[in-house]
């Protein structure tokens, strides 16, 4: 069973900076994506940010793309997004996310695990 744990969120004022982490265990087979989505209150689901198992190949929404960087360090099994240039439109509930599957589903944050989420508030 795939185990997300996030951390890293907080609050920040606008055109500040956050990391937020997600430490992986449990993962079956090698084909998998990881990545992130977000939800703020009465908002439908976004995602973020996507990396293949390889590293080869990310992908981005178009709200945080040249913002947001999406990046893993397989020895540690963890999964970073450092998010720049925040704005007040980036608050929501962070959740890193992952599925088995091609580059396809990858591409379409289309994602089968998920943690508990951490919270990112960004002030104007």
């Amino acid at each position: 069973q795939v185990q997300l744990v996030e951390s890293g969120g907080g609050s920040v004022q606008a055109g500040g900076s956050l990391r937020l982490s997600c430490a992986a265990s449990g993962y079956t087979y090698s084909n998998y994506c990881m990545g992130w989505f977000r939800q703020a209150p009465g908002k439908e689901r976004e995602g973020v940010a996507a990396i293949y198992f390889d590293g080869g190949i990310t992908y981005y929404g178009d709200s945080v793309k040249g913002r947001f960087t999406i990046s893993q360090d397989n020895a540690k099994n963890t999964l970073y997004l450092q998010m720049n240039s925040l704005k007040p439109e980036d608050t929501a509930m962070y959740y890193c996310a992952a599925l088995y599957g091609g580059s396809g589903r990858c591409g379409a944050f289309d994602f089968s695990y998920w943690g508990q989420g951490t919270q990112v508030t960004v002030s104007s």
